[in-house]
């Protein structure tokens, strides 16, 4: 990234030399994506990240389909820059929407997704893993559903690239974001099936072939093309061991916890995410305490803003609100060591401990 943060400063759509430098290091990037996941450069559209992604993708093809109705089909589980997005059509632009259920492993009903498809649908949108929990929705046969019915499928596929095998084929648009898979913060990418239109979200000039105005962010879309090129690169091994480790993790958890409880389908789901819940407990004590003693982690989405309110994602499976409440998350990633998780292990274990014989403490003394 740096010589396009200081000798290779051009505006990419300029047409002196210096804004041809820039704009040959945008569409080198756009080429290297593409090929990484199988498509065409021109069906790349970059952007600030995964939230507009999915923005662009939900707001943009739903409302390009005039004239073939107004339905949308989404489940209650998805990341928040869908479910807003979705519900800011519903409350203020008329369109109806059917909010799929998932079951207590997280995963959707395929039936009662396609029971929910309308003549008037114009749209799905089911995330391929979630990043809570990290369950991995099926999409391939989601995605038969949605092409039997001539309906069309959008899937953030934010938490997934890098971890496992994508087929943007499946798909008629998907979103993805730089910094999930050790790229710059600030910069994502939406994939638009060819011969797709959108209308755009933002307004100005004719960037990305007129589907997403602004001057394009050179040095992040030069990084995020060498971090995917990177992901790529023994991502089988890597998320072979990072499932080991998350399985050590929850080992060391349940033996000193044995009210612990995982949260997710223990069978589909990505390597590097682990969602426990320690009944008894607040979620929001515990990350207090556990930061103090060096281990981070999260309640709910790190886009909720600090928030440790109990997560949507725990309450749409079904889960009750002390089970939610009491929900921490623990992600993994490239840089994670054997001896990081026992250490992390403790920890957990000490300060649950400490925190459930205080309640009880305190329930006795009343």
């Amino acid at each position: 990234m740096l010589p396009y943060l200081n000798r290779f400063y051009g505006n990419p759509s300029s047409i002196h030399a210096a804004g041809r430098e820039a704009r040959a290091a945008v569409d080198n990037a756009r080429d290297t994506i593409a090929e990484l996941l199988g498509a065409k450069p021109h069906e790349i559209i970059f952007t600030s990240g995964g939230t507009e992604s999915c923005n662009l993708a939900v707001l943009g093809l739903a409302r390009s389909r005039f004239g073939q109705g107004a339905h949308l089909i989404c489940n209650k589980a998805e990341h928040s820059a869908v479910l807003n997005a979705v519900e800011y059509l519903e409350k203020h632009e008329g369109f109806s929407v059917t909010w799929l259920d998932v079951s207590n492993d997280g995963l959707i009903d395929l039936n009662q997704l396609a029971d929910s498809i309308r003549p008037e649908t114009r749209l799905v949108s089911i995330m391929t893993a979630n990043n809570e929990t990290g369950v991995i929705q099926p999409i391939r046969e989601i995605s038969q559903i949605c092409r039997a019915r001539g309906i069309l499928l959008h899937s953030d596929m934010v938490q997934s690239f890098g971890k496992i095998e994508l087929d943007v084929a499946t798909v008629d648009a998907a979103s993805f974001a730089g910094h999930k898979f050790y790229g710059p913060k600030g910069v994502g990418f939406l994939y638009l099936r060819s011969g797709l239109s959108l209308q755009p979200i933002l307004f100005g000039g004719s960037h990305e072939n007129q589907r997403r105005a602004g001057t394009e962010n050179v040095p992040g879309i030069v990084g995020m093309a060498a971090a995917a090129q990177v992901a790529r690169r023994n991502c089988e091994a890597e998320q072979a061991r990072q499932a080991c480790l998350r399985d050590q993790l929850l080992r060391s958890i349940e033996t000193s916890i044995p009210t612990a409880v995982q949260n997710g389908n223990p069978h589909r789901r990505l390597a590097n995410t682990l969602n426990v819940s320690f009944v008894g407990t607040d979620s929001e004590m515990l990350l207090i305490a556990m930061d103090l003693k060096g281990v981070c982690a999260s309640a709910g989405s790190a886009c909720m803003v600090g928030s440790v309110s109990a997560s949507h994602v725990l309450v749409a499976m079904g889960l009750s609100l002390e089970r939610a409440r009491s929900a921490i998350r623990f992600s993994l990633g490239k840089h994670t060591s054997e001896a990081e998780i026992d250490q992390a292990g403790e920890i957990v274990g000490e300060i649950v401990g400490r925190l459930v014989s205080r309640k009880t403490a305190d329930y006795a003394a009343v």
